[in-house]
């Protein structure tokens, strides 16, 4: 012993406890940490085995069945592999005592118990065994194969590291089963809650968006639609996240297409990501939605009617089994949950989207019972009026009722004139518009606003190069015409030397020049008086009507004949109002001015000037006018036109003064006066 002591390094001994250490230490910080099962366990076992320096090693853990199944495993023989082999079996077996005995092991290679039950170890190597708990349950066991060639001290040395380690491996069991029941507990916690609110409401619009958006963080996905069947089919009634569903849109129209067709199979769909699996219309459609929504994953559920508790203790009677099934119920909507940017695993997110769908479902078909019942509204109606008239409420629904009584017939029985409003100006009667006569360019405008003008007064000078070209040429022409002429006679008077032809030719060309000059002379007339035109003068005696803008505007701009460039008014002469009335009250102004008419009386008008409004001043309508104008404010129009008294007015009237006046239209009741044209509105667009 001495001799194989001494031949080994003290320097390879301390490197070989130092990496145990290492090892150690390793463990002990993955035990602490978060990892999940899929990463802990594989690096667990690896520092294990490489700590043991032993060939190979497994987990076994306890599932849902309470039986052991492989979690993760390293040089472990095919054989141990395969469960319907007898070593696999009897392998078993031993895990399973192990298990159940609760306490660590060591079995040789190739060994086996007498009965048929006993564990067995059918492989070449020594067992370690240890179970793995936490809390004091057994939850699993460790194993690790090692070689059957170490002295027995240095077996029982594996053993008690594997226990401690197991016992590390149990700290991290303990902290992951604590946070799966703080996750357990959070998740429930959220489900009372969603329960309570998707059940608080009968309203169909509020249940909807409850079920969505509470059902989006109950899930944990990116979007959550829920569709209602409407005959054949679906339409989306919420989405998560939005206050409306713009029904118009192509993803909207889009995912009722698909919900229909789903909803037509009475399948749920599971979609991640391919479609080679789905029928044809289904893929189409998936694929439509897809393009639009750009969603990774997503679950389609048909909504179908709960069975009341009187069907299922019913159908319990006679085949038990049936109980639990809906697959012939009505379906009454579809429920969608999608993953856009979120990957949620489909073994998580399934329990949580059927715990949303047995609520959703419930609540859904008792708001729609609720909806769906005759004559709803109206009953709802008079459950909550039945609050107003409790004894406590009974002293103020009286007055309320007093008073919307006392308003009544205010309105409908106090009578009052019906006047109807409209905007116009003051203006004289007699007024003359000032046109161009002839084209050109203003050169000058000799007059300001409200200048006083006599009658012939320039008032605009214009130019015109062509026409003034035009009559110089025309004047040179007849210049040359008169010479020529005059060339021509003095010819005829001296006939000595010509021939007859050329005395008739002559005579001819003399014809023909007199009436050239007529014409010549006719035109140069015309051209004189349109030159004469180009200074435009004022038709009347009175006051320029300019706007205050226009006179630096019009220098240097080209006019055109007919254009009218201002207004001349006499202020001297009598004045009138010029009123818009808006085309809508005509009806009630004709029917006025006839009934009046026949009287021998005409409609009278109050009016205010803008610049006085504390003087309310009267006149009479003389003219209606029969063609209706379209203004860029007031819209359609009617010109009205009223006499007014002069004396009422306090001298200084401007033509154009703005006023505000009401045309009495007769009498009526108070409450038409105020309320006539909301009434003409409804009479136009909901009774007609």
């Amino acid at each position: 012993m001495s001799s194989e002591s001494s031949s080994i390094n003290p320097e390879t001994i301390e490197q070989t406890k130092q990496q145990i250490r290492g090892l150690v230490s390793e463990i002990a910080q993955l035990s602490k940490s978060d990892l999940g099962p899929d990463e802990y366990y594989p690096a667990f076992l690896t520092r294990l085995v490489q700590a043991l320096a032993a060939v190979g090693g497994a987990v076994w853990l306890l599932g849902d069945n309470r039986r052991l199944s492989l979690k993760y495993q390293t040089n472990i023989s095919e054989t141990l592999l395969d469960e319907t082999s007898d070593d696999a079996i009897r392998h078993m077996h031993l895990l399973r005592q192990t298990l159940g005995a609760n306490r660590s092991r060591l079995v040789p290679p190739f060994s086996s118990g007498d009965q048929e039950q006993a564990g067995a170890n059918p492989t070449r190597y020594l067992l370690v065994l240890a179970p793995l708990t936490a809390d004091g349950e057994p939850e699993g066991v460790i194993e690790v194969f090692q070689r059957p060639d170490a002295q027995p001290a240095t077996q029982r040395g594996y053993e008690r590291f594997l226990v401690q380690m197991c016992e590390l491996a149990g700290e991290w069991l303990k902290s992951q089963k604590l946070k799966r029941f703080s996750d357990r507990h959070s998740l429930w916690a959220q489900a009372d809650h969603f329960s309570r609110l998707v059940h608080e409401s009968l309203d169909l619009r509020e249940t909807a968006y409850t079920i969505v958006n509470e059902g989006r963080r109950l899930i944990g996905s990116d979007r959550v639609t829920l569709a209602i069947r409407r005959g054949r089919k679906c339409v989306v009634e919420a989405v998560s996240g939005q206050d409306t569903v713009e029904s118009r849109s192509n993803i909207v129209a889009a995912l009722n297409e698909l919900t229909s067709k789903v909803v037509a199979t009475g399948e749920t769909l599971w979609y991640e990501g391919s479609t080679e699996d789905l029928p044809p219309q289904l893929e189409k459609a998936v694929h439509a939605y897809v393009d639009e929504s750009y969603a990774k994953s997503m679950v389609v559920l048909p909504i179908r009617r709960p069975k009341s508790v009187e069907t299922r203790v019913d159908e319990l009677r006679r085949h038990e089994a049936s109980a639990e099934r809906n697959e012939s119920n009505e379906i009454i909507g579809a429920l969608v949950v999608e993953q856009i940017e979120t990957d949620v695993p489909r073994e998580i997110m399934a329990p949580r989207v059927d715990l949303v769908y047995e609520h959703a479902a419930r609540a859904l078909s008792n708001t729609l019972a609720y909806q769906n019942l005759f004559l709803m509204p109206v009953w709802r109606t008079l459950g909550n009026a039945s609050v107003v008239v409790k004894a406590r409420n009974l002293p103020k629904t009286l007055l309320a009722a007093a008073a919307v009584l006392i308003t009544v017939f205010v309105l409908f029985f106090v009578p009052t004139r019906l006047m109807l409003s409209a905007e116009g100006t003051l203006q004289p009667v007699v007024k003359r518009d000032v046109f161009v006569q002839v084209p050109g360019t203003v050169e000058e405008v000799l007059v300001e606003d409200q200048q006083f003008v006599q009658a012939g007064q320039p008032l605009v000078r214009t130019s015109s190069p062509e026409l003034t070209l035009e009559l110089q040429k025309l004047r040179g022409e007849y210049l040359a015409k008169q010479e020529e002429l005059a060339t021509v006679i003095d010819a005829l008077r001296d006939q000595r030397n010509l021939s007859d032809d050329e005395i008739i030719k002559l005579g001819g060309r003399q014809l023909e020049l007199r009436e050239t000059l007529k014409s010549l002379d006719h035109h140069i007339a015309l051209r004189q008086s349109q030159v004469d035109q180009l200074t435009i003068t004022s038709p009347i005696t009175g006051i320029v009507m300019l706007s205050w803008d226009v006179a630096p505007s019009l220098r240097g701009r080209r006019v055109e004949a007919g254009q009218s460039l201002m207004t001349i008014a006499d202020p001297d002469q009598d004045w009138e109002l010029e009123l818009k009335m808006p085309e809508r009250r005509m009806g009630h102004v004709n029917r006025a001015a006839a009934e009046l008419a026949e009287k021998n009386v005409r409609l009278p008008v109050d009016y205010i000037l803008a610049t006085d409004p504390r003087r309310r001043l009267h006149g009479e309508i003389k003219y209606i006018d029969h063609v209706t104008r379209v203004e860029d404010i007031s819209g359609h129009t009617v010109m009205l036109r009223a006499d007014i008294e002069e004396h009422d007015l306090q001298g200084g009237l401007r033509p154009g003064a703005k006023v505000h006046s009401r045309v009495d239209c007769g009498p009526c009741s108070l409450g038409y006066r105020w309320f006539h044209e909301a009434i003409a509105w409804v009479e136009t667009h909901l009774l007609f």
